[in-house]
């Protein structure tokens, strides 16, 4: 995105919060580790994208755990190698080779999307299903140039109903661009995020900061 050279190297990820879409709610939410409860982030929301990259996460009925995956840049270049926390491997490979097994273990595809806020917190905010379907209109016909100079907005949802199922989905727009000042809050959030990306990627480590799901969080992890 123009941020993120991957030049210096630390263990310690920096990121804040771990936002997920609660559709019910339409409303973000992410897991407090120190309360060891599920807090919710109510709308607006106003960020700008640092990087975006791929993973998976899910449920596992047959281990009544969590499953999720390394992170990956490329998704049709790079391996996922897809764990429940139990520590079991359900599959590795490019996600065109394990999304069968992967679909059929409880795992979905996640969107994962690097950014910091207007406040200057560095988040990382979880998209799947049909909010990813969503992602991708903002960012179509060359729009995604946009992302590294403006900041995005969420400040409301939209209604949808698959079926008998009603769900929604956070509506994404383009903002202002960054001031100077604004671009060196985010230059300097950028670099500590790069520093900790470096030594995920050489060393494949996890992500620390993942939630382990329950069993209200798995009937949420429906494609839409």
């Amino acid at each position: 995105m123009g941020f993120l050279k991957r030049e210096v190297t630390t263990t310690t990820n920096p990121t804040s919060k771990f936002l997920e879409w609660k559709s019910n709610n339409k409303s973000f939410s992410y897991y407090d580790k120190e309360a060891k409860q599920n807090v919710e982030v109510k709308l607006p929301l106003t960020f700008i994208v640092l990087e975006e990259y791929h993973k998976i996460s899910g449920f596992s009925d047959s281990d009544q755990t969590g499953i999720y995956s390394n992170e990956v840049l490329q998704i049709g270049a790079e391996e996922m190698e897809v764990k429940t926390f139990k520590g079991r491997i359900i599959s590795k490979g490019l996600y065109k080779d394990i999304k069968g097994a992967v679909n059929s273990a409880g795992g979905n595809y996640h969107k994962s999307i690097y950014a910091v806020t207007k406040e200057g917190e560095l988040i990382n905010i979880s998209l799947k299903g049909a909010a990813v379907s969503k992602w991708s209109k903002l960012v179509e016909k060359g729009a995604w140039k946009r992302l590294s100079d403006e900041w995005i907005s969420i400040e409301s949802a939209e209604d949808h109903k698959k079926g008998m199922v009603k769900y929604s989905t956070p509506n994404f727009v383009f903002n202002t661009s960054l001031s100077d000042a604004e671009f060196k809050m985010v230059e300097a959030k950028a670099a500590e995020l790069e520093n900790y990306l470096t030594t995920y990627f050489a060393k494949d480590v996890v992500v620390e900061d993942v939630a382990e799901l329950d069993g209200v969080e798995a009937l949420e992890s429906l494609d839409f």
